[in-house]
């Protein structure tokens, strides 16, 4: 696997680092754009990335607090105050200029199937692969735990692709009604969609540098990820 930094020019905001991991092996791969929790684009993030070009795509996770915080910004799992400041400064108009340049990017990547892009997201960034898919003509979409999706559930209609939705159903941070509100707008919109609710999960059950990590829950629900990617990218 090739790892690299890569600078991405976003319109007239500051330039966006983007972690980008590549099969080693020369060819033409699906892509995935892997989107971010609060805390950066941490160890866990890269891991991710890593994890998913294993899998034979080209994974590359831009960093979305760009315009406010250092190049390379992290914070703690136990520090969300230092995140705060970069959440409240973000704007769906921004998060769509930074998902335009990324996907703009793999695009133009002579080892991207231009056809076959999709998104994954996990907290924040489940939110922001949602709006990601509402807004480019991704051919899938994942989604874990995306927090204040609801807020954009008006958004359904204009998904391009597939959407896997996973929530933890211990989650004190998205209730039930949240997320009955985005199925009922997925059902409106005649859109394809699979709901997973992991009754014994809470939020950020896919990360084993959380103290919400579990590993059962993540090990199902990252196969049944890499199967839907598989169904949804295939050539």
């Amino acid at each position: 696997m090739q790892k690299q930094t890569i600078v991405l020019q976003v319109n007239s905001a500051a330039p966006m680092n983007a972690f980008v991991a590549t099969p080693s092996n020369k060819g033409r791969y699906p892509a995935i754009i892997v989107l971010q929790e609060a805390f950066g684009v941490n160890h866990h993030i890269r891991n991710i990335t890593e994890k998913i070009s294993a899998e034979g795509y080209v994974a590359i996770a831009p960093e979305l607090f760009h315009r406010t915080a250092p190049s390379g910004f992290e914070s703690s799992y136990t520090n969300f105050e230092s995140a705060k400041p970069h959440m409240a400064a973000i704007t769906t108009e921004g998060l769509i200029e930074d998902l335009k340049a990324t996907y703009e990017w793999l695009q133009e990547n002579d080892e991207v199937i231009s056809s076959k892009i999709a998104a994954i997201g996990f907290c924040l960034g489940g939110r922001v692969s949602f709006l990601a898919n509402a807004n480019f003509p991704l051919a899938a979409a994942v989604s874990y735990y995306g927090g204040s999706m609801h807020l954009m559930a008006e958004k359904a209609r204009e998904l391009r692709g597939p959407i896997l939705l996973f929530w933890g159903g211990l989650d004190k941070h998205i209730l039930p009604e949240h997320r009955d509100i985005i199925t009922k707008a997925l059902d409106e919109a005649k859109k394809d969609y699979i709901n997973t609710v992991i009754s014994y999960a809470d939020h950020g059950f896919n990360c084993d540098e959380r103290s919400s990590y579990s590993p059962k829950a993540s090990l199902e629900a990252w196969a049944m990820t890499l199967a839907f990617l598989k169904n949804n990218l295939s050539q």
